[in-house]
C-alpha cells in the first residue's frame, strides 16, 4: 500500500501527468514495480492513461476527496459564485485550496472560453496566486519547509525564497496575491483568500486567469467582492474556522 501511495505523490507540486519513467524516478521504484502499481491505480480509477501513453490523476480521487464537509462545503457555497463571476468577467475562475503540501483545484468555471481547471487538478504553491495565497498564511516553519527546491516552470518563475517571502509578507498585509506567467507563459493570475480572518488563516484562494497583468488588474475589485460573498456564505455554520484549522497541517 505504501508504495501506492508513493506512485501518487509523484504528482505532487503541480505536475499534471507524467510518463512511467518520470513516475517510477520520483517514486523511487524500479521501472516493473511502478508499471504494475500505475496499471492497478488506473483499473481502480486513481490515475488515468491519456492518450500520449502518459498518467494523470484519476477522478476517483477527487469524487472520494470531495465527500470531506469542509471541500464540499466550499465548493457548494462556491459555484454559483464562481460562475458569476466567470460571466461577469469573462475570464476562467478556479477556487483552490492547501492539501497538506499541495494545492487542489476544487472547483472551476470559464463562461469566455469552457477551459475551466478540472476540479482535482494539482497546481505548484510558489508559481500561482491561488497557491501565493495560501502560503503567505501557514506559519512560518511550515512555510519554509514548503518553499525549499523551488521548480522554474518558466522564464518569469519566482525560485529566490528571499523575493517570494517578501510577496507573501504583502500579501499577509492585505495586497492580492499575483503570478505573472510564473506557471504558464500568457497566463497572468490574481487571487485572493476566502474567509482571510478565520483564526487559523484562509481555508480557500479564489483565482481569476486573464491574458495580461493590466486585465487582471482590472478585474480585483470583482474577485474581491466574490471572495467575500463565499465568505459570508461559510460564516453561518461555523464550519469554516474548523476546517481552516486542518489546512495548513502536514498529512
Amino acid at each position: 500500500m505504501g508504495r501506492a501511495f508513493s506512485i501518487l505523490d509523484a504528482f505532487a507540486g503541480g505536475t499534471p501527468s507524467l510518463r512511467l519513467t518520470a513516475i517510477a524516478e520520483r517514486a523511487d521504484l524500479p521501472l516493473p514495480t511502478a508499471l504494475r502499481l500505475v496499471r492497478e491505480l488506473v483499473a481502480w480509477g486513481g490515475l488515468q492513461r491519456q492518450s500520449d501513453g502518459s498518467y494523470r490523476l484519476g477522478s476517483r480521487l477527487w469524487t472520494l476527496g470531495g465527500q470531506a464537509p469542509c471541500q464540499r462545503r466550499l465548493v457548494e457555497t462556491g459555484r454559483p459564485v464562481l460562475h458569476g463571476l466567470s460571466r461577469e468577467t469573462g475570464l476562467p475562475v478556479l477556487l483552490a485550496a492547501l492539501d497538506g503540501s499541495r494545492l487542489v483545484v476544487l472547483d472551476g468555471a470559464d463562461a469566455g472560453a469552457g477551459t475551466a481547471v478540472r476540479p482535482g487538478t494539482m497546481l505548484p504553491l510558489h508559481a500561482t496566486a491561488a497557491g501565493k495565497v495560501l502560503l503567505a498564511y501557514l506559519p512560518d516553519s511550515r512555510r519554509r519547509q514548503l518553499l525549499t527546491d523551488l521548480v522554474r516552470l518558466t522564464p518569469h518563475t519566482l525560485t529566490a525564497p528571499g523575493l517570494l517571502d517578501r510577496q507573501l509578507a504583502a500579501i499577509r498585509a492585505g495586497a492580492p496575491a499575483s503570478a505573472w506567467e510564473e506557471w504558464h507563459l500568457g497566463e497572468n493570475e490574481v487571487a485572493v483568500p476566502v474567509d482571510p480572518f478565520a483564526v487559523h488563516g484562509p481555508e480557500a484562494a479564489l483565482a481569476v486567469t486573464a491574458r495580461s497583468a493590466a486585465q487582471a488588474r482590472r478585474v480585483l475589485p470583482l474577485l474581491a467582492r466574490a471572495a467575500l460573498t463565499i465568505s459570508a456564505g461559510l460564516r453561518p455554520s461555523g464550519q469554516a474556522t474548523a476546517c481552516a484549522t486542518r489546512a495548513g497541517e502536514p498529512r
